[in-house]
């Protein structure tokens, strides 16, 4: 699932080219919202017939919504079913035009399969190789690609990457664990930050879990072998940082070890994470379910509590077939390749402090036109949603709701053209281009922005 920045959240179906679309009401109610159909990826013609071509259906792949509201797609594993196709295909979604166009794939990249991939704070995307240490950069202002630093492991194969503050992304090795490193942006640079303490993956599969920047700036990394580890940012960039363990999952629900075996987690408004795990054995074919259900809290004991919560109706399946997606409710749908979709809500509130703040904006907007919103922390303390490699979700970008202050309407403007797609931003200014859709009514409204399920305070405009 993925959050566009007209606030509708777009959605894959299981092991198919279609993807929907789910709308919110009226009232800004997306339990009580509308399903409606997107055009299908399209054919294409370089996925050879033996890996199911030229459709091009994947199950896991590389994904991401870019600054100016399009949506990468890059990669697959399991095309049209197919176990070992790992594909090399890229495509890249307009919603306003509800149309998909081909992008040729890294030069002499034979594939990227379940790849990972991240956006950079000037808004192009890096992605790893599955069969390989290198690592390349696409560029969506021009369509084009360039090569990018080799990592220093075998591959970047189960990994996941987190964009950090200081314009670095940090990922534990799943090829060389317990070995972590990180992508100096700026120097375009790969360098090694250590081990972890404990180790977060399991040696038989090389599964990982999720790993998510909390508000306090440290990455809560989450392991297949059911522990976790805390990463601190160094004050400088040429040192390494620290890693220190993090609380483990408890094993005495129904005597079995927990692990997060492939799997999403969710930074929630309030701080703290929804995340899952499921039985492990240290086997590698053994993706066993239920999925059981935790709130990582970051302010709990030591360096944290997991602390069991209530699971919903859909968990009888494995981990891995879980995903989170962060909505601008501040709720957290969670699908698992059933049509049973669940929504989360937590309790508790975000701290004063983590809120967007509206600096300039315009007074009156028309239906149809263009505007210029500007603030601060527009992009949210955390890219927010996680899984690894398979599926990539992050909604570090501003989502901007109107609320009619006479009968309580809510439209959503779309936004796009982002001065960043950086996380844990400041105080430092930022903008977002938003379009007032058409058909809009007359009247007064409350404007926010949303980044992360946040809203910023509210301020008046007309229409």
């Amino acid at each position: 699932m993925l959050l566009l920045t007209d606030g509708t959240v777009m959605c894959h179906e299981l092991d198919s080219n279609i993807w929907h679309r789910l709308t919110a009401d009226g009232s800004g109610n997306f339990v009580n919202g509308t399903w409606s159909s997107l055009q299908p990826m399209k054919d294409n013609s370089a996925i050879p017939v033996n890996k199911g071509g030229p459709t091009f259906a994947p199950l896991y792949f590389a994904s991401a919504v870019l600054g100016d509201g399009r949506v990468f797609v890059a990669g697959g594993e399991y095309n049209t079913g197919i176990k070992d196709s790992d594909l090399v295909a890229t495509e890249i979604f307009d919603p306003v035009s509800n149309s998909w166009t081909i992008v040729n794939p890294p030069a002499g990249w034979t594939a990227i399969g379940d790849g990972q991939s991240c956006v950079l704070p000037d808004g192009r995307v890096i992605i790893g190789s599955l069969d390989s240490n290198e690592t390349a950069i696409f560029d969506p202002v021009t369509g084009t690609w360039s090569a990018a630093a080799t990592k220093n492991n075998e591959n970047s194969n189960e990994e996941g990457w987190t964009l950090m503050p200081n314009q670095t992304i940090v990922t534990a090795d799943c090829h060389g664990h317990p070995q972590t490193e990180r992508f100096l942006i700026s120097s375009n640079k790969w360098v090694i930050i250590g081990d972890t303490p404990v180790d977060l993956v399991e040696d038989a599969s090389l599964e990982i879990g999720p790993a998510v920047l909390l508000p306090d700036g440290r990455l809560f990394a989450i392991g297949a072998t059911g522990v976790t580890a805390l990463y601190t940012m160094p004050s400088n960039s040429n040192q390494r940082g620290n890693w220190a363990p993090g609380p483990s999952f408890p094993s005495q629900i129904a005597g079995q070890t927990l692990g997060a075996k492939d799997a999403p987690a969710c930074l929630l408004p309030n701080g703290r994470v929804l995340c899952v795990a499921g039985p492990v054995d240290g086997t590698a074919d053994n993706f066993s379910g239920p999925t059981y259900f935790f709130e990582f809290d970051p302010e709990g004991p030591g360096t944290g509590s997991l602390n069991a919560i209530q699971s919903p109706n859909n968990n009888n399946l494995a981990p891995f077939f879980g995903r989170m997606l962060l909505i601008p409710t501040g709720q957290v749908l969670f699908a698992n390749g059933t049509r049973n979709i669940e929504v989360y809500t937590p309790d508790g509130m975000p701290k004063p402090g983590w809120k967007p703040t509206i600096t300039n904006y315009p007074q009156t907007m028309k239906a149809g036109q263009t505007y210029t919103i500007s603030g601060a922390q527009f992009n949210g303390l955390s890219q927010a949603c996680s899984y690894g490699d398979d599926a990539q979700m992050a909604t570090n970008y501003p989502i901007v709701r109107l609320t009619n202050i006479t009968t309580g309407a809510v439209t959503f403007l779309r936004t796009f053209n982002h001065s960043t797609m950086a996380v844990a931003t400041g105080n430092s200014p930022q903008n977002t281009s938003v379009k007032v859709p058409g058909g809009v009514p007359t009247g007064q409204w409350n404007l926010v922005v949303i980044a992360n399920g946040i809203a910023s305070d509210p301020v008046t405009v007309n229409t």
